[in-house]
């Protein structure tokens, strides 16, 4: 079963054919469970002009916000960017245009662009700015907007463990947004901790199964922590 494998051994196989002005969905929450070292690689690939979907844009200096450095991005979708002075500057200037999508809806766009959904209604932002330029209908009296899935060229994935057939597992808080997006992109790109033979995985512990995964990467994680809070 060896056309099966989909375990790459570089970083630089795992984004081949990534090409300027793709849209990339990359999973994560905060810098929990964000795939570091495919940030890492797209920005030493040098790409530009990308499209970004993801729920924050990292820090400054590590995850997507070093994307940020080179002016990798073109555009930003994303619910939450308040961690990163360079994204502020960046916007601030005119040089980064940005999409906020309030997190729900986020998620569920993706997961829609996935199961080959074109859009949905929802009920989030009505009466906002979120609202501007979107349909509007009534359903049982109460009134929900109309918001387009998404989908993108590449998806990049942080998993716990795979096997070799791209099954794959998300540790705790790992499980945000990394199973919506692996089942968005054309191209899904997951690295993870440990890669296990076939067989290895319990079947109903796993999260992402294989056909949704086009390769898979073995890598080691800085897991940095966002914010520390001690207590003297």
């Amino acid at each position: 079963m060896a056309g099966f494998d989909k375990v790459v051994s570089t970083y630089e196989e795992a984004m081949q054919g990534l090409e300027d002005g793709m849209t990339i969905l990359a999973g994560g929450f905060g810098l929990c469970g964000i795939p570091e070292n495919l940030i890492a690689e797209i920005q030493r690939k040098g790409t530009t002009g990308l499209t970004i979907v993801s729920n924050n844009c990292g820090v400054d200096g590590f995850g997507l916000g070093l994307l940020l450095e080179k002016k990798q991005v073109k555009k930003m979708i994303s619910s939450y960017v308040g961690e990163n002075a360079l994204f502020e500057k960046q916007l601030l200037d005119g040089e980064l245009e940005v999409e906020l999508t309030p997190q729900g809806t986020l998620a569920e766009k993706m997961r829609a662009g996935g199961a080959g959904i074109p859009a949905f209604y929802t009920a989030t932002g009505v009466g906002t700015p979120v609202a501007e330029g979107k349909e509007v209908r009534v359903f049982a009296g109460r009134e929900y907007l109309l918001e387009e899935a998404i989908t993108g060229e590449f998806a990049i994935v942080k998993g716990w463990k795979a096997d070799r057939y791209g099954n794959v597992i998300y540790r705790h808080t790992a499980q945000n947004f990394n199973p919506l997006a692996a089942t968005a992109g054309k191209i899904t790109v997951v690295e993870v901790e440990e890669i296990v033979d076939v067989g290895e995985l319990e079947p109903s512990q796993i999260h992402t199964p294989g056909i949704y995964v086009d390769r898979v990467v073995l890598g080691t994680f800085e897991k940095r922590i966002e914010k520390r809070t001690i207590k003297e």
